[in-house]
This record gives structure tokens, sequence and C-alpha cells, in this order.
């Protein structure tokens, strides 16, 4: 797994090797995937890493494994590619996910399942299921798969609130690491509304960020809070250096970001995002100062897409680039205080208001340019297949 050097870039989990299995490596453009030199579905005893700390955090994370772990499931692809693999061998490769309904509805990322011929999920031993792929997300980096089991094998896991979620709480991550069968490791919420880079370039955000040790293969398990609630899907790893392996910096998409794009899915068999078109910058008081901005708090315009919503609007993107305090910023675009009449502090706010709407729906932005104040109608359109 290539490892980015960027937090925005984070290297990207799934397809973990499992012993004797072909690594899936996504490098941000091209999945690569190796033969199989033996055989895929050996079962491997669970492992369980204890959690750091006092006896009791143990036990709570003994407590939530013991709960969830039936619901955790292995996620295999198998891959027939002639373009990808030499002499049209078979390629495999080993990921995580969780099942979330009686009727064998199962999460995972979508680059686990990316380009797939055929997809298995295992539970334990030989519990092997053949998994139908209901529909696929990249923009969110999530798939919703499908098996046919009777309902009481199945143990659905309890979605918790992700908004609810707190820096310091303490969470386990459950997965299969390296293809290792149900591997618990524990930590602590790192910090919140992280964004990390999704597989067709658009940005996921409100990502949480946490210690658990998490690796190639955990990709779609669950992060579960000290209540046994799944709060994201660990998704991907930042690296650093040249190791590929853990350094205490994991990524998981929210939960409630995950809940609403899988209900579309499970719908629809796919999710739309509404789209606005813009790449923006948070205004603070010194780059208000320093640029001579017209206003104090809100977001700068610094690159409006070609043929965009926004661009149809008339808004306009940045023209210069200015460093204060060591970061660069693109100024010259408008700059945009409110949307739908509430004030504007950051643009993680804006993006958040784009993305509580539809497709074909109206944002209204009050706007300032050239000493003037008005206010643009956008009707936002639907998110394209990749970011340009």
């Amino acid at each position: 797994m290539k490892s980015f050097l960027a937090l925005f870039a984070a290297a990207l989990l799934g397809g973990g090797a499992a012993l004797g299995v072909g690594t899936a490596i996504w490098d941000g453009g091209t999945t690569t995937v190796v033969n199989s030199p033996g055989a895929s579905d050996s079962s491997l005893a669970a492992q369980t890493e204890p959690a750091a700390g006092s006896d009791a955090d143990a036990n709570i994370a003994g407590s939530i494994y013991k709960a969830a772990a039936p619901g955790v499931v292995q996620v295999t692809s198998n891959i027939v590619s002639e373009d990808q693999i030499p002499f049209g061998q078979q390629g495999q490769s080993l990921g995580s996910g969780f099942v979330i309904d009686k009727a064998g509805h199962i999460l995972t990322n979508f680059h686990v399942v990316d380009g797939a011929d055929e997809v298995f999920v295992n539970f334990s031993g030989n519990d092997k299921y053949k998994a139908k792929i209901v529909g696929t997300d990249p923009s969110t980096d999530l798939a919703v798969l499908q098996i046919d089991a009777q309902s009481r094998a199945l143990t659905p896991l309890p979605l918790g609130n992700s908004d609810a979620v707190e820096v310091g709480a303490p969470v386990v991550a459950i997965g299969n690491p390296f293809g290792l069968e149900r591997t618990v490791t524990a930590g602590i919420v790192s910090a919140l509304h992280r964004e990390i880079r999704a597989p067709n370039n658009f940005t996921i955000d409100k990502v949480i960020q946490t210690d658990a040790a998490i690796n190639k293969g955990n990709s779609g398990g669950p992060l579960l809070d000290g209540d046994g609630k799944v709060i994201g899907i660990n998704s991907q790893i930042e690296t650093g250096g040249g190791t590929t392996g853990n350094v205490g910096i994991g990524f998981a998409v929210p939960i409630n970001t995950v809940r609403e794009v899988a209900s579309q899915i499970m719908k629809t068999g796919k999710a739309e995002h509404a789209y606005l078109g813009v790449s923006m910058q948070t205004i603070d008081e010194t780059l208000a100062e320093t640029a001579r901005l017209p206003a104090q708090e809100g977001v700068i315009l610094t690159d409006v897409q070609e043929g965009s919503p926004a661009a149809e609007a008339g808004l306009q993107g940045g023209t210069r680039s200015v460093v204060v305090d060591g970061t660069t910023y693109t100024v010259g675009g408008d700059v945009v205080t409110k949307a739908d009449g509430r004030l504007l502090e950051s643009a993680d706010q804006l993006r958040g208001i784009v993305t509580s709407k539809d497709p074909g729906d109206k944002l209204s932005l009050e706007v300032h340019r050239d000493g003037s104040t008005e206010t643009v109608t956008v009707t936002l359109g639907s998110q394209p297949p990749s970011a340009s």
C-alpha cells in the first residue's frame, strides 16, 4: 500500500495482504494485484490485542469485542483482469466489513472491492458466503454488499452518532489486518473533522482520527465507541517516512455520512451528492488583514471549476497567491459570508451545507466582490464521477 506524505492524501488501507495471498495496492489511480501463491481461504485463529492502559480499559475492549466480533467479517475480492494480472491469473485482496441488518447487508470500503469480479464474505472458519455488490460510492469510499444467509446467523452491529463523538473518547477497532482474522485494537479519538482524499479524488470531511492500531486489511471494518456502537468505518492510515505500517494515525469515515450514503445505495444501487464546484479556504483575522479582504469571517473561493454550477452562477475564483504565517492562500476571488442566510465561519461549514442538500436544490450565497455585496443563487448539480 503506497503511503502519501500529506495528511490530505493518506494511504488507503484496503486489500491488505494475508499470509499466502496477494496484495492489492492502491496508488491513487490504478489497482495492481499480485498473483496469489497459495490457498486463499485458510482460517487463522482469532487474534486479540489487549487495550493499552488499565485492566478496566482492557475489560471494556474485551466486552466490546465479544459482543461485536460475530458481526465483523473478512471480505475477499477476487480479480481476474488481463491488464492488472499477468497471464490472466487470479489475484485476491482482503479487507474487512460488518453486518448492519438481518437482511444480510454488509458495509465495507469501495476500494476493498473496486474492480472485483467476485466477492466473498467469511465470518469465521469455513462460514463463507458469496456476496453481491449492491452498490458503491467512491466519493465516500463506501460499498454495500449483501449475502444470502439465515437471519439467525447474522449479528448486526448497532450504529452510533458520529456527530456526538468527542476527542479523547475511547474507541475499539475490529478487523482483519494482514489477513489475521478478527483482530481487536483499542485507543482513543485523536482528532475530529479531518479531511481525507476519496478514491475518486473528492474530499471526505468530518473524518475521525484515531490512534487505535489499524493496518492493511482493516479497511471496511468498524470503529466502535465505548458503548459498542459503530461510529466510523476504518478507511485510511497516515504512514509517514518509508514505512507502510501503523504509526498511530488512522482515519475512519464517520458513520453519519455512511448511514445516509448506504441508505441511498440500498434503495437505488447508487448514491448522488450535491455539487457546487469550488475550492475554498477559511478566512481568519490575519488573512483578512493581510489580503485586505472585505470580511473577517467566511470563505474565499480559490478556484471555480469550469462548467460547474458555481461557474454557471457567475462565481469567481482566486487570481494570485499570498503567504500568511507560512500558509499559502489564493486570493482575489469571491468572498462568501453567508449561505442560505446563515453566517459562515469556515469552509467546512459551507461544505456541510452543500452535502446536506440534493442535486437540483438551490443554494443562496452572500458574495462580496470588488467593493459590492450581492446574493447569488446557485442550482446545485450532481457530483461528477471524479474530481478534476
